[in-house]
């Protein structure tokens, strides 16, 4: 099959699996609505009606359905062991989203995925890029690895709060990498987010647009979606290591960094939040309402203006970062990093000033009376 055709097929993955889940969704609403599976009102919550949460089992079967479907068409190694390693990270999603999972299950769960795909299917981080001159001994590549991984699988889990969030941010990574991939004319990783991103499209439609039919994605999509951006953000990071550049058409030197700008959202959101709640005494793991997305209801904007926006901000920091990816990788990191929590709290500063503004009025206001 020659480069053109796959070429072809790409985006006839992503139809494919948008076709699943947008004909699958309804049914998946019916049981549901039959079975009494919602996302219960809190005082957590951005939602204020009980809402089915299965939209992550919708996306998982149009993702995995495709993706074995196109990679065999294409003849390229698969990722060793991902298919089980997703299993089981689906298992944990789902029976979270129905029965409720406890914190440390989840962990575990997400824990013995990603030991599947870096102990047995040797997806780790071999080389450091030139960060200070530092070369990883396989036991801390491995271990890094697995923080690393466990890490943005969580910042995805954290980052869906309201809708279309991790949708978007998930289409946006996804892309950007695959980009890469397809201009060095390897096209495993551009089918692996075609079937997803195609999912997620059909998927965001209901979450965001439908009034009859919302849904939710659920512990188990944002589990499958963080866990997937985490096995090509680490094969991104290999793939650019610099013993495999003379492969490559196009190069960069500082590819672990440029994987952080694609990934700022959920890695800067759920590092912001840990410090806060660190900071204030309280465990990294309770939850609050300190997400940038809540910061920024809180100036009354809307669920799809603050997804958009926040999308819109990623774009701009994956093109900062490709364009700078020779910059070097410790000052590329520290830019984007710096950057990155710069940007996150723009809405905490703006709601800030406006409630200074509100107290200064009403004062004055009190004044006159």
């Amino acid at each position: 099959m020659n480069g053109y055709t796959i070429q072809l097929l790409i985006p006839f993955a992503s139809f494919i699996s948008f076709m699943m889940v947008f004909l699958s969704i309804p049914t998946i609403l019916r049981v549901a609505h039959s079975k009494n599976l919602f996302d219960e009102p809190n005082r957590r919550s951005v939602h204020r009606m009980r809402i089915p949460t299965l939209g992550g089992l919708a996306v998982f079967i149009g993702f995995l359905f495709t993706y074995s479907l196109f990679v065999d068409w294409f003849k390229f190694i698969e990722i060793p062991f991902l298919i089980p390693a997703l299993l089981i990270i689906f298992g944990i999603g789902i029976k979270d989203d129905i029965l409720v999972t406890a914190p440390m299950v989840k962990l575990a769960g997400q824990l013995i995925s990603v030991l599947i795909v870096v102990g047995l299917g040797g997806l780790q981080i071999t080389d450091f890029h030139g960060f200070f001159g530092l070369h990883p001994d396989p036991f801390w590549g491995t271990v890094l690895t697995i923080v690393g991984m466990v890490f943005i699988i969580n910042g995805f889990n954290l980052i869906d709060g309201i809708d279309g969030l991790a949708a978007i941010t998930g289409i946006i990574t996804m892309i950007s990498f695959s980009v890469w991939y397809f201009v060095n004319e390897e096209y495993h990783i551009p089918t692996l987010a075609a079937a997803l991103v195609g999912g997620l499209l059909a998927f965001a439609y209901y979450n965001i647009f439908s009034k009859r039919q919302k849904i939710f994605m659920g512990d188990t999509g944002s589990l499958v979606l963080g866990f997937l951006v985490a096995v090509v953000a680490v094969h991104f990071s290999e793939f650019n290591r610099p013993d495999n550049q003379y492969k490559l058409l196009h190069t960069m030197n500082s590819a672990p960094a440029v994987a952080i700008a694609i990934l700022i959202v959920p890695i800067v959101d759920t590092m912001r939040v840990f410090m806060l709640r660190v900071a204030k005494g309280n465990s990294p793991f309770m939850a609050d309402k300190n997400h940038i997305h809540h910061r920024m209801l809180a100036l009354g904007l809307t669920h799809l203006q603050i997804s958009l926006i926040i999308g819109a901000v990623n774009i701009a920091f994956v093109i900062i970062a490709f364009l700078l990816r020779n910059w070097g990788m410790l000052k590329l990191s520290i830019f984007v990093l710096s950057l990155g929590f710069t940007v996150a709290y723009v809405p905490s500063i703006v709601l800030a000033y406006k409630r200074r503004h509100f107290i200064r009025r009403l004062r004055s206001i009190k004044k006159v009376r």
